[in-house]
């Protein structure tokens, strides 16, 4: 496995991502989104991890080398990430990886605050073929019913941030517009696949999961 520092601009401003690539690369690529603590070791494991699994694993920062040493200031930070400026980020990444790394097809996944621009991302930005959005919160519904790129969307029942009524939300919206959305629920908490968090994490969910969504990428990419 090789990683890799690489470098883009964006309307805001240049950041970085973080890249593992497998020792084969199969011209499969997955954008993976930080949590609100910003591009830390753990999501960088992550990405090592789906190298592992043959993806070439592209990290962008979204807080330009900023880190949250709290949860009050990870919710500042997320709080100041506009939108508009994650999704651009995740834009540049894209086209920068595309070029760099020879990629033609990108899978989209992330966790908390980065299951909310994995969603969002696979409702706006062209060029993915696959999403995996873990515990993200929900886009309006003018937003999700752009979707039309096949989703599998990760929640558990014991959270208290994208608790069941949203999921349920989500689930109606789907019905609804025939949305490409699969619904996956575990009977876990927020941030259930974080193995850095003891209080939340579940190991059985986690590799259920995992095994879900690298399949899950490996047929859609």
């Amino acid at each position: 496995m090789n990683t890799e520092t690489l470098s883009f601009e964006t309307a805001n401003g240049p950041t970085t991502a973080y890249v593992a690539q497998p020792e084969a690369p199969s011209g499969k690529g997955v954008i993976l989104i930080q949590e609100w603590w910003g591009l830390n070791e753990h999501i960088k494991d992550i990405a090592r991890r789906y190298a592992d699994e043959g993806f070439v694993a592209i990290a962008p920062d979204l807080y330009r080398g900023k880190l949250a040493a709290n949860p009050t200031e990870a919710g500042e930070m997320m709080n100041a990430l506009a939108l508009d400026d994650g999704l651009d980020t995740i834009k540049n990444a894209i086209d920068a990886a595309s070029l760099s790394y020879d990629l033609q097809h990108f899978g989209v996944t992330g966790y908390c605050m980065g299951g909310t621009f994995a969603l969002r991302a696979a409702c706006l930005l062209e060029g993915i073929s696959a999403a995996a959005p873990f515990y993200g919160d929900i886009p309006e519904e003018e937003v999700l019913k752009k979707l039309r790129t096949p989703t599998i969307f990760v929640s558990g029942t014991k959270d208290g941030w994208i608790n069941p009524e949203k999921v349920a939300q989500l689930e109606d919206a789907a019905e609804r517009y025939e949305l490409p959305i699969h619904s996956v629920k575990y009977e876990a908490d927020h941030a259930f696949f974080n193995n850095t968090r003891p209080e939340v994490y579940d190991e059985n969910a986690s590799r259920d999961a995992w095994a879900l969504v690298t399949g899950f990428f490996n047929d859609k990419l």
